[in-house]
């Protein structure tokens, strides 16, 4: 139940740190939205199609992203940021919905939405804060609004037509994704200070771990509902269980120790800057593995093209690669002896053509479960599947 009023939208530093219902509600239509994604990787036939789905997976991540860094600043008890978090599910319907009409004249759909999500959050916010006269959440509120102003003129532009000018929908998506690196850098207002990411409490940790579980759901989520499509045999089972088994060891490679790296930089703010660009590869490989199997339940034997190699064995190594990039930019530290277990799959690209999908998954799960079981170095990790002992 939401508080009255908009008193105290600026969230306390004792205040509670658990996520919302709605913020919960609010991942799961993103994660639909993932799905869409997955669904739509696999029938990308090219590279520049590849690279396409990768952009609109970015602005969808981008959103989430934002909007739960809104949460992390702001009460999302109180109804301005419920409202915010309400017309960002909105958003995020509209774009899913888009998602596979993009390429059919339906391109302003998507940018409206990714537009309008952003625009409408700077201004419910500034006009909240200019009334409780806080001034430097409302220069901080401007800085974001100022730049999603500036992608959303080449969003619109990208897609008013109704075909997508792909070179400004690249613009766009890199002005978003520069300025947040560079702390908004606006005209009169300066950037974002670096004192602002120290003060992120334990509840933005807890909004990126939820929504990692969640996604990683689709990987047995989307093979499990074109199984549903086709007869189910011996085959097709045994690529749902390898689906069911990766999705498990990719969830320990992410939950270990993610919430003492998130509480070990917090100081130097570091998880805060780091996390949507490191998620991001995460994510794109869970998206990757999720389309992967969606191919291999469709046809687990014979043998394996080229595009489905990349998915079966890049999305699993692109997770993993992203969460190795998180620990190493948060406490520089990796286990570089477990990482060498990510060889072995590409060691049998040269082969892996000729061999049946499934086989190449079983491959790929092997590899990854030496990954989790081996140790790396002291003071660095334990095997992945035990638990962690007190530090020194």
């Amino acid at each position: 139940m939401s508080t009255g009023g908009t008193a105290a939208l600026v969230r306390r530093p004792d205040g509670s740190t658990r996520a919302t219902l709605l913020e919960l509600l609010f991942d799961v239509v993103f994660v639909a939205a993932l799905a869409l994604t997955s669904t739509l990787l696999t029938e990308a036939l090219s590279w520049s199609g590849g690279a396409k789905v990768l952009l609109m997976l970015t602005a969808i991540w981008w959103t989430w992203s934002v909007t739960a860094t809104t949460t992390e600043f702001y009460d999302p008890q109180q109804r301005p940021i419920q409202a915010i978090l309400m017309i960002a599910m909105v958003g995020s319907v509209g774009m899913a919905a888009s998602l596979p009409m993009v390429t059919d004249g339906h391109a302003l759909i998507f940018a409206v939405a990714y537009v309008g999500t952003h625009v409408s959050r700077g201004i419910i916010l500034i006009t909240t804060l200019l009334r409780q006269r806080h001034r430097a959440a409302t220069i901080r509120a401007t800085r974001f609004l100022f730049w999603f102003v500036v992608s959303g003129v080449f969003w619109i532009t990208g897609g008013v037509t109704g075909d997508v000018n792909w070179p400004l929908w690249t613009i766009a998506i890199a002005i978003d994704l520069l300025s947040a690196a560079a702390r908004y850098p606006t005209p009169r207002l300066g950037r974002v200070p670096i004192d602002q990411y120290e003060r992120t409490t334990g509840h933005l940790g807890e909004r990126y771990q939820q929504f990692v579980i969640l996604a990683l759901g689709d990987i047995i989520l989307v093979p499990t509902m074109r199984v549903s499509r086709t007869d189910l045999d011996g085959v097709r089972v045994t690529a749902l269980f390898c689906a069911f088994g990766l999705m498990l060891l990719m969830w320990q490679v992410y939950v270990f120790r993610a919430g003492e790296l998130l509480e070990a930089g917090a100081r130097a703010g570091r998880p805060a800057r780091v996390a949507p660009y490191t998620h991001l590869v995460m994510l794109a490989g869970v998206v990757g593995t999720a389309a992967a199997f969606d191919l291999v339940v469709s046809q687990p034997t014979g043998t394996t093209p080229a595009r489905w190699l990349l998915l079966i064995i890049g999305g699993p190594i692109l997770f993993v690669v992203g969460r190795a990039l998180f620990t190493l930019l948060v406490s520089t530290k990796v286990p570089w002896w477990r990482m060498s277990c990510l060889i072995a799959p590409l060691l049998v690209l040269p082969w892996a053509g000729h061999w049946p999908p499934v086989l190449v998954t079983v491959v790929v799960a092997l590899g990854l479960t030496a990954h989790v079981l081996l140790p790396g170095a002291a003071r660095e990790t334990t095997p992945g599947l035990r638990f962690r002992q007190s530090a020194d």
